[in-house]
């Protein structure tokens, strides 16, 4: 197996992790709140177990405040794409709340792949594999 075919893997298994702890964490706010603010914090709690996982797990390389700072903007699609999904399936298609998000999610998940390779993967000034180049 290829050390890229290894990392889409590792990803997917952290992607289920995810969704698990986002989903989780939704549903217990929607006992409090409405689905839209719900979904947003639920989210941004998703961000931070990512980003650390993601680093640990996925492209094994350190979390740094750098690395935290742009990893939001790897998310920033993602949640584009499972907001306005969501709000769609919702009011348009009258998808329950509590499902419309992970319908959404499965969507977003080919473009977060992209730009969380992009923001975790590329070769850094600071680090030795760049400083050898």
């Amino acid at each position: 197996m290829t050390e890229q075919l290894a990392r889409v893997m590792r990803f997917g298994i952290v992607g289920v992790a995810n969704t698990t702890v986002y989903y989780l964490i939704y549903r217990l706010l929607l006992l409090v709140m409405p689905y839209l603010p719900a979904h947003v914090i639920a989210f941004a709690c998703g961000v931070v177990f990512s980003f650390y996982a993601n680093c640990l797990f996925t492209y094994r390389v350190r979390p740094t405040w750098r690395r935290f700072i742009e990893f939001p903007a790897t998310t920033a699609i993602n949640f584009l794409i499972t907001t306005f999904g969501s709000m769609l399936l919702v009011n348009a298609w009258g998808v329950s709340p509590k499902w419309a998000t992970l319908v959404a999610t499965v969507v977003a998940i080919p473009f977060t792949y992209l730009a969380t390779t992009f923001v975790l993967a590329r070769p850094r000034p600071d680090t030795p594999a760049a400083q050898h180049k």
